[in-house]
Formats: C-alpha cells, sequence, structure tokens
C-alpha cells in the first residue's frame, strides 16, 4: 500500500527495503524562522548581559560597598547630603572622619593600676556625667584589693579601641537599631569560692571508749540518745583480769602490814642491841617492797579505768573490811547490796556530750579493740569543703564561710580553721574546714550541702547585665553613651570604654574599673555597637574624603 503524496509539502521517499515490506516514508522538511521570531529567541540572553553590565556600573560607581547597619535605620536622605557610608551619617557631622567637628577627649592612655585604658577612677573628669564625680580613697582601695584578689581577664595595651566612637545620624536609628540603655547603678555582691560542703563530729570532742580488760559485758547503762558527762557510768564488764589485780592488791596489802609489824618490832630491840642493825635493815627493805606492790596493784586498777581517789582509807581497815571495800571497787552504790563478784571492770565516760553510737549488749564478750559506745560533744561540729586544687590558693586561713545543709532553711557562718595540704587523687580536691557552733543541735553529722568561701564582699559595687560587656578579642568593652546626648542638634554618640570585670551572677557582671556609677550604657543591642566597631575595623574606611 502506497502513502499518499502530500500536496504542498516536498517529501522524499526511500525505496522499499530488500526482501522487506513495499511502505515509502514521508519526511516533512522545516521552513525558515522569520525575524521576529529570532529576536524574541535571543530576548533571554540580551537581558541577562543587560543586567550584568548594569551592576558592573553600579558597583564600579559606589566601589562595591555593601550599605552600613545605619543606612537602613537612619531618617535622613542621603540624596540632599553627602553621606559617610563608613559609619552611616553625613559627611558633614562625622566625628570619626573629622576630628575638627568633635574632638574627643583627652586621650590619657594606659592606666597601669587598673589594666585599661581612659580610667575614670583615675581621671574622672572624662566620665560621661554632667559634673565630674569625685572618686573617694575608699573605693580606690576596693577596686585595688577586687583586681588583686584573683586572676581578672586582661586588656591588651595596644587595643585601640577606646580612641573609638559609635555614632548615630539621630535618636529614632538608635530605637531602630534595637539598642537599649540604662544607668550604671551600684549594688552588693559576694565574690566566694563555691564548693561541697560535709557535716561531721568534731574529731577532737568525739570518745570511742572501749574496755581496758578483756571481759563479758555485765550490764550496759547507757543508751544511744542519752546525755552524759565525765566520770559517768557507762557499763561493767566482768574481767578476770581485775579479780587478778584486786588479789594482788590485798595480798601486797597483807605484806604490808605484815612487815610493818615486823619491823616496829625489832626497831626498839636494835637500838638495845638485841638485834643488829643489817637484820633491822633487811626488815625495813621488805616493808618498803611490800609497799611498793601495793603502789603497783594501786596503778594497775587506775589504768584499768577505777577511780582510786580515797583508796588510802582502806590502810586502816581490819582485813575483812579490806576486802569488802575492794571487792565493791568501781560499782555503783545501787548495785553493791546484789554485787558478788570481785571482777567487776566499771567503763566510765571520758568526755561529756551525747552518746551517739552503741556497739555491744549485755552478756557479749568483748575485747579491748572493741567499741562500746561513741560519745560526742555536738555543741560544735566540723565543716569541711572539697575545693578544687585549681582555686585552693584563693582560700586563707580566716576567712568568712557560709553552708547550706541540704534541706536545710537557715545557713550557718564560721570562718577556714585549716587548710589541707593533700590532694584528692580521685577528685583532685583540696579540704578546707571550718569549725561551726551547733549549741541549738540543729546540725547533723554527716549531712551535705552547698557552701561559700567568702574572699570579698562589696556593699556598693559597680554592676551592669552581662550583655553590656562585649568582647572583641583583645579587651572588654561597654558603650557609653554621651553626656549631651538629649540636647538638640548635638551627635548621638556612644564612647567605647575598656573595662575590667569580676563577679558574674544572675544575668548581672561586676564592674571593678572602667565606668562610674551614673554613667548610661548599652544594654539590649549593644551587640549590634559591637558589630559595627569590629566591621569598621576590617579596613573598610572612610569614604568622606577627608
Amino acid at each position: 500500500m502506497k502513502l499518499p503524496t502530500p500536496t504542498n509539502h516536498s517529501a522524499t521517499t526511500h525505496e522499499p527495503l530488500e526482501n522487506g515490506p513495499q511502505t515509502q516514508i514521508a519526511v516533512v522538511s522545516k521552513q525558515p524562522i522569520g525575524i521576529v521570531g529570532r529576536i524574541f529567541s535571543w530576548a533571554p540572553s540580551f537581558a541577562v548581559y543587560t543586567l550584568l553590565i548594569l551592576l558592573g556600573v553600579w558597583g564600579h560607581r559606589t566601589g562595591w560597598n555593601i550599605p552600613r547597619f545605619g543606612s537602613m535605620t537612619n531618617a535622613a536622605d542621603p540624596v540632599d547630603e553627602l553621606w559617610c557610608t563608613a559609619h552611616s551619617v553625613a559627611e558633614s557631622v562625622c566625628v570619626e572622619c573629622d576630628d575638627t567637628v568633635l574632638p574627643g577627649d583627652n586621650d590619657f592612655g594606659w592606666c597601669q593600676s587598673h589594666g585599661l585604658h581612659q580610667c575614670p577612677l583615675c581621671h574622672p573628669e572624662i566620665a560621661q556625667l554632667s559634673e565630674p564625680p569625685e572618686v573617694s580613697s575608699v573605693r580606690m582601695q576596693r577596686v585595688s584589693l577586687a583586681l588583686s584578689l584573683r586572676d581578672r581577664t586582661q586588656n591588651n595595651v595596644r587595643c585601640p579601641l577606646y580612641r573609638r566612637r559609635i555614632q548615630f545620624a539621630n535618636a529614632g536609628a538608635v530605637n531602630k537599631a534595637g539598642v537599649d540603655v540604662e544607668p550604671v547603678q551600684t549594688s552588693a555582691i559576694v565574690e566566694a569560692i563555691t564548693a561541697n560542703g560535709e557535716i561531721t563530729y568534731d574529731e577532737t570532742q568525739l570518745a570511742r571508749i572501749t574496755p581496758r580488760a578483756a571481759g563479758t559485758v555485765q550490764v550496759m547503762l547507757k543508751n544511744v540518745g542519752d546525755a552524759i558527762t565525765v566520770g559517768d557510768l557507762i557499763a561493767l564488764v566482768d574481767s578476770s583480769d581485775v579479780g587478778r589485780i584486786k588479789s594482788e592488791l590485798l595480798d601486797a596489802l597483807s605484806q604490808q602490814d605484815l612487815h610493818q609489824d615486823h619491823y616496829e618490832r625489832i626497831a626498839p630491840l636494835e637500838r638495845k642491841k638485841i638485834v643488829s642493825g643489817k637484820e633491822l635493815v633487811t626488815v625495813e627493805k621488805a616493808w618498803e617492797k611490800s609497799k611498793i606492790d601495793v603502789a603497783q596493784s594501786i596503778q594497775a586498777l587506775a589504768n584499768l579505768g577505777f577511780d582510786c581517789t580515797g583508796l588510802d582509807r582502806m590502810f586502816d581497815l581490819d582485813p575483812s573490811s579490806r576486802a569488802a571495800f575492794v571487792l565493791q571497787l568501781g560499782v555503783p552504790k545501787s548495785m553493791r547490796a546484789n554485787n558478788r563478784s570481785n571482777n567487776l571492770l566499771p567503763v566510765a565516760a571520758t568526755l561529756s556530750g551525747v552518746v551517739t553510737k552503741r556497739e555491744v549488749v549485755s552478756g557479749q564478750v568483748i575485747e579491748t579493740s572493741d567499741l562500746i559506745v561513741e560519745v560526742a560533744n555536738i555543741d560544735q561540729m566540723w565543716l569541711t569543703f572539697q575545693v578544687p586544687v585549681e582555686e585552693v590558693s584563693d582560700v586563707e586561713l580566716g576567712q568568712p564561710v557560709r553552708f547550706l545543709p541540704d534541706g536545710g532553711a537557715e545557713a550557718v557562718a564560721s570562718e577556714v580553721d585549716w587548710i589541707s595540704t593533700d590532694v584528692d587523687p580521685k577528685t583532685r580536691t583540696v579540704a578546707v574546714r571550718a569549725i561551726v557552733d551547733n549549741v541549738d543541735g540543729k546540725l547533723r553529722s554527716e549531712s551535705f550541702g552547698t557552701g561559700q568561701i567568702i574572699l570579698r564582699e562589696e556593699t556598693e559595687a559597680v554592676v551592669v547585665p552581662t550583655e553590656a560587656v562585649q568582647w572583641d578579642g583583645n579587651c572588654l568593652v561597654a558603650f557609653v553613651r554621651d553626656k549631651d546626648y538629649f540636647l538638640d542638634d548635638l551627635h548621638k554618640l556612644f564612647h567605647v570604654r575598656s573595662v575590667r570585670v569580676g563577679v558574674r551572677e544572675n544575668g548581672t557582671v561586676e564592674v571593678i574599673a572602667g565606668l562610674l556609677p551614673g554613667e548610661v550604657i548599652a544594654t539590649t543591642g549593644s551587640g549590634v555597637l559591637r558589630s559595627q566597631l569590629l566591621r569598621n575595623n576590617l579596613g573598610a574606611g572612610c569614604t568622606c574624603g577627608h
């Protein structure tokens, strides 16, 4: 089958392929595109090239300068007056480009005492106040103390920013830039080292009472929580050592009586030459030895904790009464009627306080190393801080401390009493101790909390919001509003002032030096001023032609 031949189109008829289907394929050829069509096809490229040329012309005429931050907030029309694009103000009033417009303050340079430029403490006349303030000697001493107390952030002596001023075309431009201001105020601050602390018993007022001889607990007379005084009986221990020493004492007393009688009988005979002097000396030596044996037995009882005062009267007792007297040594009067043991060892308190721990019960066999009770004088306690090793160099004896136990409602106050010479190998901290008063008994041993070691307390420190102080990499600066800011037809300026800072807490920072109370500084939005300051330092330069 053959395709019909097109009437108005030229066609090329292909010969049928060998051994293929006998089919003819018509190919339609395109007519040439007209001039209008060609123009439309070039239009996009032409538009792009045109824009690039215009951009190049604009860049050449403007020096490829990007609009400054103030140009977006200026009320002035740069078309009406030549404009300083570097500082976003009219050329005729640009104080940065032309020093004759508004000469700056005298350049006092670097203040070695306070570590900043243009120090308002040493040169109060540069303060942006209606009247130059008076800086008292007391304030100067406080500033010196604050700067020397701890390491403070240092300003670079070569930092040139203090010579700079940030200028706005008008007050509206300041508001549109989002810059807010506040007056510099004074407030009470506390500079301290914060550390974890623990309350424990004062180890100099703590007694761990153990028996002086092994034995069996006959009776316990005190319990945990009981208040006791020195000498109060705590327990009675049945000890064979006590029975042995008492027997030795009674025997020594008998020997002493015997040798005394012997000496008294032969002494007159020696004077009558009936016995020799040598025999008398032998008897006298035996008597002296018996006295020594008695004294040794009494001392042995005292070493075991017996109260041996008043034992001299047993020398006047007959043997049976003497034995009864020794039997009841150390036994309370209320228990003597039922006591038949010669082995009872009294355990008495060696410290006045409160029984805080009891470790034995009646009938328990104990050794000399076994704890019977622990007694503590709770009128004073130890407070121990764990101070990081890098901060302990700031701690000194006598510094005030404050501590708030966990769950406590009232902080306790004391002062540093001891600083350890050791560093804990695990925590890398140093123990710092204070003795705290606990007459009311509210503190509990082994209670934890957070405390402060007070380094400095200032009742009238210069304090500003933290955002008011900016760091440019070389120095800390604040932006001080010019004192004539609100006078008509005068410049809207912020002076760049280098500062030294101290305590930072609760969104505020202490300015030790650099600002004076009453000066007005940029707070919210001060970062905008910092950006403009740093941007002008990048070398964009002045475009005013000065």
